[in-house]
């Protein structure tokens, strides 16, 4: 091996520590992702744009789950920190300036979905509870009127899809471009690039194909793919 491919094919080895954080965080994140998606299926979608009260009745309904999807995306969003910065060290020495500007987009994503995606959501499911134990109008009225704001919030697509899917799929699209080029598998480089245009595609094409929306789903599958092989990649690079 030339030295060229071997400065190309090596990882930073003083981070082993955290590639095997990172390691873990990933396969964590695809598990919890996947048990999401299954409370997801279990509580029944509700269509954006139904207002506050509706909103309030459909979480009022299906508390538990919700509290469950919460919790769960609040855990997966904060593994994407340690993550984040092992994918950083295994693939600085291909291309810093790229792997910072990814890590930069994950994170923000990260502070930006728990300052606003999921404190609305506790503030939603807080306020249903006490939405459904009113006993007059009026009582409903005030509890309709102060889930105004964190619905308005949801209820913003292109808001939304700005900054849960296209701003962290920029991240995850540089992080794949950087990893074709070494470390990890092409596969898992693909795999993340499907992953990325897809994610695009749903955020983009729903202004011109409304069905065009459902590629996230697509797109999310990937992407727990995408964590393991990942994780699996990290893991051999801590034995190594």
């Amino acid at each position: 091996m030339t030295l060229q491919k071997w400065m190309v094919g090596a990882a930073d080895p003083d981070a082993k520590w955290l590639y095997r954080v990172g390691a873990i965080s990933a396969l964590v994140f695809a598990i919890g992702y996947v048990l999401t998606i299954l409370l997801f299926v279990l509580a029944g979608g509700l269509p954006p744009g139904v207002g506050a009260e509706a909103r309030l009745t459909y979480l009022a309904q299906h508390a538990r789950a919700w509290w469950g999807i919460l919790g769960l995306m609040v855990f997966t969003d904060l593994l994407l920190i340690p993550l984040s910065f092992a994918l950083y060290f295994a693939l600085k020495g291909i291309n810093k300036g790229a792997m910072l500007m990814a890590t930069a987009c994950v994170l923000l994503f990260v502070a930006l979905d728990l300052a606003i995606t999921w404190t609305s959501y506790a503030s939603l499911i807080t306020l249903s509870s006490s939405y459904a134990a009113a006993t007059s109008d009026a009582q409903k009225a005030v509890f309709v009127a102060a889930a105004s704001y964190p619905t308005a919030l949801l209820d913003a697509p292109h808001l939304m899809g700005v900054y849960t899917i296209a701003i962290p799929a920029v991240g995850f699209l540089l992080t794949s471009l950087v990893m074709l080029k070494g470390v990890f598998s092409k596969a898992t480089a693909y795999v993340g690039v499907a992953h990325s245009i897809l994610s695009f595609v749903s955020v983009v094409g729903p202004i011109f194909v409304s069905s065009l929306w459902y590629a996230i789903i697509v797109a999310s599958a990937l992407m727990a793919v995408w964590y393991v092989l990942i994780g699996c990649r990290l893991h051999r690079l801590v034995q190594q």
